[in-house]
């Protein structure tokens, strides 16, 4: 049989009963379009979550405080909320870690701000000049703190976007207003530009101040939450990491690492960790989307069955006019793989259109890869020839003589 002439038969017999050939692609449609939406929101989900941790600085370690474990003792608790950092180490690290760009102290915490008969329940953060640069913390309007502004004890305050809104009003400029923060008063000084997160860290919804303000008046203490450390580049980070270690091992006369009362974390480390987490995330998604393929499939299966069977005195008449078992069998494989063909397409546009949609209405940044395209249309191809098989074969092998006597 000529290929043009199998391609004609084969269109021509789906055709012939278009509301089953349109339930059956609807199958196929509906796992290709779930396979291709859940991987892309998968993915969105990964680039939201690497994109906000690279928006915390770059070539970043982080030196948080935890509390000092005993020999034998299991894992440390209250680790990041203790208080075993002090701004000497900060300056330690900066004068005697090689490699090191900029370091950056902060204390941080959650404080009721008033101002102008509002109030808002928000994280005020302690920090120096160099957080700018170390955090990427970009200034719209108005100054960030100076170090002139830490020496002298300034009461001194940049709002984020999100606090500004809180206490002033949406888009208003506050330079020169006034803000209390545990019944001290704090003049504005600037607006930090809006960066976008959730959530506890997110710096659009934080107000700055000195450091040394933040430990005299709200805290009583000199000890500080973290200490940011931005590396000269990437390649030297795990040894500017090691050398910080080995460094507050030694400040802090501690001689086993493993009773450290703190710990560093590098942010290319974190990165990987979370693309892990979302990568597995995303391969569950599409294994669960995945499974309304297999349904699909079986429904294509459900379909050949019953065709062949309705067709069997054709196929008889078919094989005692001289038509090979290849023949018969190539004409029922195609229909399935057609059948499939033409749903992995529209599953394919209708998939795009969903991840769209997530993308615009749902604040993740759905992003369709071209791998999950050649993904979803080669398993629509694979369902195609694997559940099309056994009815294209039961048909093949179908005796002519009692083919035709089939009512």
């Amino acid at each position: 049989m000529k290929t043009s002439d199998l391609f004609e038969e084969t269109s021509l017999a789906l055709l012939a009963n278009k509301a089953r050939s349109s339930l059956t692609i609807l199958g196929i449609v509906i796992g290709i379009a779930s396979v291709i939406a859940m991987i892309a929101i998968g993915q969105g989900a990964k680039n939201n979550i690497e994109y906000s941790i690279q928006s915390l600085g770059s070539n970043l370690v982080l030196v948080m405080p935890g509390m000092q474990r005993s020999a034998g003792a299991g894992v440390s608790q209250a680790r990041g909320s203790a208080t075993t950092l002090t701004l000497d180490d900060a300056e330690a690290i900066a004068s005697q870690v090689t490699a090191v760009a900029a370091v950056a102290p902060d204390l941080s915490g959650r404080y009721q701000v008033t101002a102008k008969g509002t109030n808002s329940n928000t994280s005020v953060v302690g920090t120096t000049a160099s957080y700018t640069a170390i955090r990427s913390v970009e200034v719209a309007e108005g100054n960030f703190i100076t170090e002139h502004n830490v020496k002298s004890l300034s009461k001194v305050a940049v709002l984020g976007p999100t606090a500004r809104d809180d206490l002033f009003g949406e888009d208003s400029n506050p330079v020169g207003q006034t803000i209390r923060i545990k019944s001290i008063d704090f003049k504005v000084i600037g607006v930090t530009a809006e960066k976008g997160g959730s959530g506890f860290s997110n710096q659009d919804d934080m107000i700055f101040i000195p450091i040394s303000t933040a430990q005299q008046f709200l805290v009583g203490s000199n000890k500080v939450s973290t200490i940011s450390v931005q590396a000269e580049d990437q390649e030297s980070m795990a040894q500017m990491q090691q050398d910080i270690t080995d460094l507050l091992l030694a400040r802090h006369n501690i001689t086993n690492a493993a009773l450290a009362d703190f710990s560093t974390m590098n942010q290319s480390d974190v990165i990987a960790t979370a693309s892990s987490v979302t990568d597995t995330f995303t391969a569950l998604l599409g294994s669960v989307a995945a499974i309304s393929l297999l349904v699909g499939g079986i429904g294509i299966m459900n379909m050949m069955l019953t065709t062949v069977k309705e067709r069997t005195r054709e196929i008889g008449l078919r094989k005692a006019i001289g038509a090979k078992r290849r023949d018969i069998s190539w004409q029922f494989l195609l229909e399935a793989m057609m059948l499939t063909f033409l749903g992995g397409i529209i599953g394919i546009i209708l998939g795009w259109l969903i991840s769209l949609i997530i993308r615009q209405f749902a604040n993740i940044a759905a992003s369709v890869s071209l791998s999950s395209v050649f993904l979803a249309f080669g398993v629509s191809a694979a369902i195609g020839i694997v559940f099309g098989y056994y009815p294209a074969r039961s048909a093949s092998r179908l005796n002519p003589i009692e083919a035709l006597r089939y009512e």
